[in-house]
């Protein structure tokens, strides 16, 4: 029998509202996901993180750094992403002002956690901005010395694999995942060696699963398949999002017994990346 492949399921955006919240943790405890990104700026990871921990063990739980949300712009710190990238192309964040915004997500998430993040991403990928990356990974090393030992966070380096998205894909791998891989890998920090779930989240329900029967059939082992789905309820007003249409269906389609299929078709398990060093090779399988 061929070995099954590993790929990380990671589901963005955790206590961006009610409704993300509520989905992620539904499709966690239901073993559909092995990842979650929270946003620790939001005033609702205090309400949402005794969910997560309650399935620690089970899940990687990691820190979703922020510069582009309207969390980030309540901090003081928030921008457009187009202002994101424009400041990264023309000379790169000021890293002592990057490190202090990085080490505040890190403190919110500790507080609430209970523990370092088992990884680090971005929202919109902001993590490879020129500065900002630096300074992240001069923080990780400071703050999880046993990191280089493999004991620290994993983190992930928005690598859009092939044929996602177009130009949307190309842009998003040259923000910077060239440049983030090498000096990760430079610091000894673990990296999940590709990004896929990548869209323009149109095309509903039936596009997105032709669309995750090619992401499951091209991603290589041990890759993030990122997701962003929700679970929304009569009276939620928190779903007021341009992408709420597409986390509804992505929430249906990962809890489908369709995707289970889709799993077993292409011989994938779910793994989690936190425990071992290098770059996410030998993965244990999920129970």
């Amino acid at each position: 029998m061929a070995q099954a492949k590993p790929l990380i399921v990671c589901a963005d955006d955790y206590a961006a509202s009610g409704a993300i919240s509520r989905g992620i943790a539904q499709l966690a405890r239901a073993g559909r996901l092995t990842a979650a990104s929270a946003m620790t700026l939001s005033p609702r990871w205090a309400l949402d993180a005794p969910a997560l921990r309650e399935l620690r063990g089970q899940l990687d739980v990691g820190l979703h750094l922020d510069w582009t949300s309207p969390f980030a712009a309540a901090a003081g710190h928030g921008m457009t992403l187009a202002r994101a990238m424009l400041r990264a192309a023309s000379g790169g964040f000021g890293r002592e002002r990057a490190r202090i915004v990085i080490e505040r997500q890190l403190d919110a998430f500790e507080a609430q956690w209970r523990a370092p993040p088992d990884h680090v991403d971005g929202h919109q990928h902001v993590q490879q901005l020129a500065g900002i990356r630096e300074a992240l990974l001069e923080t990780l090393a400071r703050r999880y010395p046993d990191g280089a030992a493999g004991r620290g966070p994993w983190l992930r380096v928005s690598r859009v694999g092939a044929g996602q998205a177009g130009i949307k894909g190309r842009v998003i791998t040259a923000l910077g995942a060239t440049t983030l891989q090498r000096l990760a890998e430079q610091a000894g920090v673990p990296c999940a060696p590709g990004l896929w779930g990548v869209y323009d989240f149109t095309g509903g329900p039936a596009r997105y699963a032709a669309l995750m029967d090619g992401w499951l059939a091209r991603a290589a082992a041990r890759a993030v398949l990122m997701c962003h789905p929700a679970h929304s309820q009569d009276g939620d007003a928190d779903l007021a999002d341009v992408i709420a249409p597409a986390r509804r269906w992505e929430f249906d389609f990962l809890g489908s017994a369709g995707f289970g299929e889709m799993l077993a078709r292409h011989g994938v398990a779910l793994v989690r990346g936190s425990v071992l060093p290098g770059p996410l090779h030998s993965l244990p399988l999920c129970p």
